[in-house]
């Protein structure tokens, strides 16, 4: 099964040789890896790169194990490299070595070598990009299949494919799965075992309850204009204490920052400036927000603002 993936293929292309570090961001099993390695890699096998010129490492195999610590993949990577011709390396989950921030700038300073590396989980989120890489590295941001790359992929009829695109989203391991249980299971398991204990694991999460409850009325409110003000009084209003406004503020930007919803700000176009009050919320993807509340409150005219 093949997925087109041509609008991020492009980014990459239009960011060959920029002598920046690219880094390929987003969500946990969006598709990341996938754009690195086939797609990339067999599109500059296509323009002429020899195989031994590009250095693919799989950071999360067992087999490259010892490459997580930052001075052997080092040396690896430095071993490789026989010419002054340009070497291309692909490095699958980068959070995994050690220093890796001071890995790739060490990359960055070599004339011959164009990087591209993805990064996930609790250890590895936009804010670090901003932090580490600030003026050396250029970020891709990857979503979730939209309809195009899902129907460009899809076994059956195309009027099947949208009513299973707006109930189970696009992640894309959603295709190769054939009942509807086999796919509610998967994106519920990706909820609570990975996203939301990543987002607990990273920040140190004492109400878990409350991060629970934003969650749910976020997914079963989402394209309603709310604040952190308005959350919190619904909060209060069912009986719950010991919180405020600054608290529920940074738990949606917990929820930003693993790239699990995004926040649409309202423009005032006349002004040429954002408005400063409620906003939209949206979860990346639509089916893990309808796993969220299984299954339920599915119109399909509120589903397509997702």
């Amino acid at each position: 099964m093949e997925i087109k993936r041509d609008l991020y293929l492009q980014k990459m292309i239009n960011k060959k040789n920029n002598k920046m570090i690219k880094i390929i961001t987003g969500m946990r099993r969006c598709g990341k890896s996938y754009l690195l390695d086939p797609i990339f890699k067999n599109h500059l096998i296509d323009e002429g790169v020899k195989e031994d010129h590009i250095i693919k490492i799989d950071l999360d195999s067992i087999e490259n194990k010892s490459l997580t610590d930052g001075l052997v993949l080092y040396n690896y990577v430095m071993n490789k490299i026989k010419d002054d011709n340009t070497y291309y390396v692909l490095l699958d989950e980068i959070q995994k070595v050690s220093n890796f921030e001071s890995v790739l700038n060490s990359f960055l300073r070599k004339k011959n070598l164009d990087v591209y590396v993805t990064g996930s989980n609790s250890k590895f989120l936009s804010t670090d990009i901003i932090t580490e890489f600030r003026g050396r590295g250029d970020e891709i941001r990857v979503y979730p299949l939209c309809y195009g790359e899902f129907l460009s992929a899809y076994k059956g009829k195309e009027l099947n494919a949208f009513k299973d695109y707006i109930t189970y989203g696009g992640m894309p391991y959603i295709l190769y799965l054939k009942t509807p249980e086999e796919k509610s299971q998967y994106l519920n398991s990706l909820f609570e075992n990975t996203y939301i204990n990543d987002i607990i694991e990273r920040n140190g999460i004492q109400r878990e309850d409350i991060l629970d409850l934003t969650i749910n009325l976020l997914a079963s409110s989402v394209g309603s204009l709310t604040n952190p003000q308005k959350l919190l009084n619904t909060f209060v209003s069912n009986g719950y204490t010991g919180l405020n406004r600054n608290t529920i503020n940074t738990y949606l930007n917990y929820l930003i920052d693993a790239f699990l919803i995004n926040k649409s700000e309202r423009y005032d176009i006349k002004g040429k400036k954002y408005i400063s009050t409620p906003s939209k919320y949206y979860f990346t993807d639509v089916g893990l927000r309808n796993a969220r509340l299984n299954f339920r409150q599915q119109e399909e005219t509120h589903l397509m603002e997702i």
